[in-house]
């Protein structure tokens, strides 16, 4: 099998950041791997994530997402693997939010989380989206049709 060499798929998004007061010592949202689709968010403050609680965890950072495009907030697969999940996963930034960028955690684990100020605790991802426009009428027909939940088994 021959060697596979990274080569950037295209130009980076230049997108505008801001430190907050609070994390200008904590190092900005970063790719770690060349391949990652998310670079890693990380918080700005100790606590602890409680067995079956639910925070919203603050970042210290703003970020200017360009119109067109939403920012998805995703767990880590690491924390995911631990019981750390983003419960409303994918997250979404919109557009034309400025403020603080944070993400809801919940801790479905065994255990309580130590969560120390600088941890990775979620990706964020960019992607585009479309504007709809609703055309009112009767819908074609499928062959899926109105089944629903399950309608393909469960194997």
């Amino acid at each position: 099998m021959g060697r596979v060499v990274y080569s950037p798929p295209q130009i980076p998004m230049k997108i505008r950041i801001e430190r907050l007061p609070h994390a200008k010592d904590i190092p900005l949202p970063s790719y770690i791997t060349p391949y990652s689709s998310g670079v890693d968010l990380r918080s700005a403050i100790d606590c602890t994530l409680k067995k079956g609680e639910i925070k919203v965890i603050p970042c210290g950072i703003k970020i200017a997402i360009p119109p067109g495009y939403e920012g998805q907030v995703r767990a880590r697969s690491g924390l995911a693997s631990k019981g750390i999940i983003v419960p409303n996963a994918p997250g979404t930034i919109d557009a034309d939010y400025r403020g603080e960028v944070k993400v809801i955690l919940a801790n479905i684990g065994e255990e309580d989380f130590q969560i120390k100020r600088g941890d990775r605790i979620a990706q964020l991802v960019l992607a585009r989206v479309e504007r709809i426009e609703w055309e009112e009428g009767n819908l074609d027909e499928t062959e899926r049709g109105e089944c629903g939940f399950g309608h393909s088994g469960l194997e």
